[in-house]
């Protein structure tokens, strides 16, 4: 769709409300006149601004307008640009719902943590329905997001209550899997295709371990959750995780009771040596992440194991002793339907994880399924999945305690992780609502500086590929600079 500007520069807000609400188009700027277009002005008043949107799509027209009220503002030009953008997407927005006769579930809401608005309007001392009623009324939010965003936000507040400014937590990537998912934009290599490259892999993640430790010690930073992703962590071999999460523990010192969390993933990973290796070096919670109990499913999505291997999975996952368990199914994924994905989350009932995740499917850039196409779920179809698996996990105990939202992801709708009465994973919460910094190792890791108390947030990046990674040790030193200078700036009181 082509956008054009007047009167104002506010191009991601902007995109944010077209993906949104329009997922099959994507922004143009230059070139040829498009099909369809979006004008969206802006003209300033004397306590405010008046913005405008007309949306011209597939032959049919429609406009809309929202005022900017800057009465409350003073002189925060901060505040007056919040008021402006909600102004601009509002505008969007409207003008959208006109042309596609529907409301997407999260309203005139864009962005990746819809529970942060409502964080930061519990705390400005909005009660629950307060909230509630901003939610429905401003951004026309449906009663389900609304209930989900206002229960996340009171976990996130609940756990950031403990949180202090020297606080971190680590997340160490293993960018290997034993196939690739076609739906999968991560940065994985495929061990069939890539195995020589493991062992130069752990040896450059070791150093990087050596030295990040040493920072954080000589930083007197405290580690308060430890997470392993990937790829899949499991692809290594007993050997090679023992050593690995044996360094870890060493060189950070891990704390009696931390949180340890390592994704084993895929069923054809996993084996009882594997899981008694990350038993006896502390980890205490895992992931078995089936995506979908359907055997066509799994092959449509390229995963060559079966349903019963996840079953047997989890058997070994309990016979181990793991307490905390969390499964990840996925709505939306290519041949599945509303009844399949019943009988999915049914029997995943059955295996007694106390966490479980419920995806919406991202047709994500880098993903054989945006490449190459298949037949997919359609937005209502998406929409009953996730419907049904909300009604049914309140009903088994599991509340939500976080979530999150993509880009490109089927019908707008969102990713969720539900849980048991005290199984919340804190480093899922930590991580998607900010609270606090995530220093990441190895390849594709994305380190995250967060200063709660001024908003300010700065990201550094290891290299991406693995091969990169592998000859690039210098980034280290680098990236850890970085991250010194970003506490010296926001945190000089912990030194």
């Amino acid at each position: 769709m082509k956008l054009v500007f007047e009167g104002h520069e506010e191009t991601y807000a902007i995109e944010q409300s077209l993906l949104n609400l329009f997922p099959a188009e994507r922004p143009v700027y230059e070139g040829e006149e498009e099909k369809n277009r979006a004008v969206v002005s802006l003209k300033y008043t004397e306590n405010g601004a008046v913005a405008r949107s007309r949306i011209l799509y597939e032959g049919r027209e429609e406009a809309a307008e929202c005022r900017a009220s800057f009465r409350d503002c003073a002189d925060d030009a901060y505040k007056k640009t919040h008021e402006i953008q909600k102004a601009l997407k509002l505008s969007f927005y409207r003008a959208a719902v006109k042309l596609l006769g529907a409301a997407p579930p999260w309203g005139a809401l864009t962005g990746v943590r819809p529970a942060k608005l409502v964080t930061r309007l519990l705390g400005e001392g909005k009660t629950a329905k307060e909230v509630n009623r901003v939610l429905a009324d401003t951004y026309e939010v449906s009663a389900s997001r609304r209930r989900l965003a206002i229960e996340a936000a009171e976990v996130s507040r609940r756990l950031a209550a403990d949180i202090e400014d020297r606080d971190y937590s680590l997340y160490l990537g293993i960018p290997f899997c034993p196939t690739r998912c076609v739906y999968c934009s991560f940065v994985a290599e495929s061990v069939e295709k890539s195995f020589a490259l493991v062992e130069p892999y752990l040896k450059m993640l070791h150093k990087e371990i050596d030295l990040s430790a040493a920072v954080v010690k000589d930083m007197g930073l405290r580690l308060r959750s430890f997470y392993m992703g990937g790829g899949t962590p499991t692809t290594l071999s007993a050997g090679q995780m023992d050593e690995l999460l044996a360094h870890l523990r060493e060189a950070f010192r891990f704390p009696e009771g931390l949180e340890l969390t390592v994704e084993a993933g895929r069923p054809d990973t996993m084996t009882r040596e594997k899981l008694e290796v990350l038993k006896r070096n502390g980890v205490n919670r895992v992931s078995v992440n089936p995506q979908t109990m359907e055997t066509h499913v799994l092959r449509a999505i390229g995963r060559e194991h079966s349903p019963e291997d996840i079953v047997r999975a989890m058997d070994m996952v309990h016979a181990v002793g793991f307490r905390h368990i969390n499964m990840d199914l996925i709505a939306g994924l290519p041949a599945d339907s509303p009844a399949g994905f019943r009988r999915t989350l049914q029997e995943v009932l059955l295996l007694d994880a106390d966490n479980i995740t419920v995806h919406t499917l991202a047709l994500k850039k880098g993903s054989r399924l945006l490449s190459e196409g298949a037949a997919l779920p359609t937005a209502e179809e998406v929409g009953e999945m996730l419907a049904y698996s909300g009604g049914v996990l309140r009903k088994a105990d599991y509340a939500p305690y976080y979530l999150y939202r993509q880009k490109y992801m089927s019908g707008s709708f969102e990713n969720v992780g539900w849980c048991r009465e005290g199984a919340e994973n804190l480093y899922n919460v930590y991580i998607m609502e900010e609270l606090m910094t995530i220093l990441s190792l190895g390849a594709g890791g994305s380190t995250k500086m967060v200063c709660p108390a001024n908003g300010n947030i700065q990201r550094v990046f290891n290299c991406k590929y693995p091969r990169e990674y592998i000859t690039r040790e210098e980034k280290f030193s680098e990236n850890l600079a970085i991250f010194r200078g970003f506490y010296e700036t926001n945190f000089p009181h912990i030194f």
